[in-house]
């Protein structure tokens, strides 16, 4: 534990749904709903508008469509967010080189390590700066937490939403824990909170005066021995600047279960393409091929085949993925594949065998290519400049039929706007940008018309003028 509260931990305030809000003018102080949007869709990120609404993170997005029948639902936009994202961590990497990212909306930083504070009044000066930068440079707010350990610095930026900032003086851990519920604390699920429940344990109070012997007889050493430590108040858990990744993947939940086994082999190609494709961007390769398939009846199968040097070749991936599939009965229905990758390095080893597949593959044509209509992230579907004819068309095959509810589009007349819905060959589109000062008007388009392209997310904040 740290004399001073120079841990400090910002959480973005509703990231995703704070983000579309800031994006489209006509959906700001309404409520906004990121996520699936089919039968088995799920919540990613709700505004706080929606929130009134009992709507939460992790909802079946069908129960909140029935909660809040007239919010606006949207499919995320994950190029925009890792740009916010980039933007904010490159403000907190100004404060220290001790900045360790929790997710793309999440992180801890080591004040003290960059210099950035020393006491609770520069602490305090510090994290004030920092949300105002953030919002200069973003349009969006964060919560701060500062105290003298990561656990605490969590619990205060919890305290502080939205768009606050709550900082723990040393010494006065035990005396704010002690009201609190067991499951604030980390490690503390459904399962163990329901076990402590049982023993008379519902307060953070209550398994300080338990004490470590009792707490580790109910949920053995390690655990009960952590629970005690985190209840009295201490965690001397670093600020890590690198986090090692363990495993990349991927995974589809299908609207209707898959039956036919062609289908399902297609998906899990597919797959993949998508999972190297993110093991090459994080830079690394792996040993052991991932295969997750949950059926019908919510039982979900695992199967994994470890390969003889690691790859990121997604010729490889995908016929390791092919032959798990093999393996397994999907008799009755698939409603979930995944495809993973572990045991990761940051080297490839060249392999004979992935040669040779290689090879084979290229022998008898072009790999398979993914169904953008299909992927979790949809991309501008227009041709670059200088693509072929053959590929220009396929992107506009597939611009046709696929318009994601809140996804960026450009008319050659109109200019930008974004999508509010499409159905039976129409696409409506509101035509407004981040910086407009009223809401956009809606106009409604064939959906295969060829002046509306889906488009890049624009910036949040308009770039300063240039300064001679």
């Amino acid at each position: 534990m740290r004399p001073a509260p120079t841990i400090l931990h910002l959480d973005m305030d509703a990231f995703f749904a704070a983000a579309e809000q800031a994006a489209k003018p006509s959906l700001r102080g309404k409520p906004v709903v990121v996520g699936g949007l089919g039968p088995r869709g799920v919540v990613s990120t709700a505004s706080y508008e929606a929130r009134r609404f009992g709507i939460h993170s992790a909802m079946p997005m069908a129960q909140a469509r029935r909660l809040a029948p007239n919010a606006a639902y949207l499919v995320p936009r994950f190029a925009l967010y890792r740009t916010v994202s980039e933007q904010v961590m490159e403000l907190l990497g100004r404060l220290s080189p001790l900045v360790e990212p929790l997710s793309l909306d999440e992180a801890f930083v080591d004040l003290e390590a960059g210099g950035s504070a020393s006491d609770s009044a520069s602490a305090r000066a510090t994290g004030e700066r920092l949300r105002r930068d953030i919002r200069d440079v973003t349009g969006l707010t964060g919560s701060v937490g500062l105290a003298g350990s990561k656990m605490l610095a969590k619990i205060a930026s919890e305290q502080a939403k939205p768009d606050g900032l709550v900082l723990i003086e040393p010494g006065t851990e035990r005396e704010l824990l002690g009201p609190m519920t067991v499951r604030t604390l980390p490690g503390v699920g459904p399962a163990t909170g329901e076990h402590l429940r049982r023993a008379g344990m519902m307060t953070i109070a209550d398994l300080a005066e338990a004490g470590e012997d009792e707490l580790v007889r109910l949920v053995g050493k390690a655990h009960g021995t952590s629970l005690y430590r985190m209840a009295s108040g201490h965690d001397d858990r670093p600020v890590v600047a690198e986090r090692e990744t363990k495993s990349v993947s991927v995974e589809d939940t299908f609207d209707v279960d898959l039956h036919d086994r062609l289908r399902v082999r297609t998906e899990v190609d597919r797959l993949a393409e998508r999972c190297v494709r993110r093991l090459r961007e994080s830079r690394h390769s792996g040993r052991t091929i991932v295969l997750k398939v949950r059926r019908y009846d919510f039982s979900t199968l695992t199967r994994s085949e470890t390969l003889r040097g690691p790859t990121d070749d997604p010729v490889v991936v995908r016929e390791a993925a092919g032959r798990l599939l093999e393996s397994l009965d999907t008799t009755g229905g698939v409603r979930l594949l995944g495809v993973g990758v572990t045991g990761l390095t940051d080297y490839t080893q060249e392999d004979l065998f992935a040669q040779a597949a290689a090879e084979a593959a290229s022998a008898a044509g072009p790999a398979h290519e993914p169904d953008a209509a299909a992927a979790d992230e949809p991309e501008p579907l227009s041709p670059a400049p200088g693509a072929d004819a053959g590929a220009g068309a396929s992107a506009e095959a597939v611009t046709e039929r696929h318009w994601p509810a809140g996804h960026d589009v450009r008319h050659a007349e109109f200019g930008a706007g974004w999508v509010q819905g499409s159905g039976v060959g129409r696409v409506t589109v509101r035509f407004e940008e981040p910086t407009s000062a009223v809401p956009g008007r809606v106009r409604t388009f064939r959906t295969d018309d060829p002046d509306l392209e889906l488009s890049e997310p624009l910036p949040l904040v308009a770039a300063p003028p240039d300064t001679p």
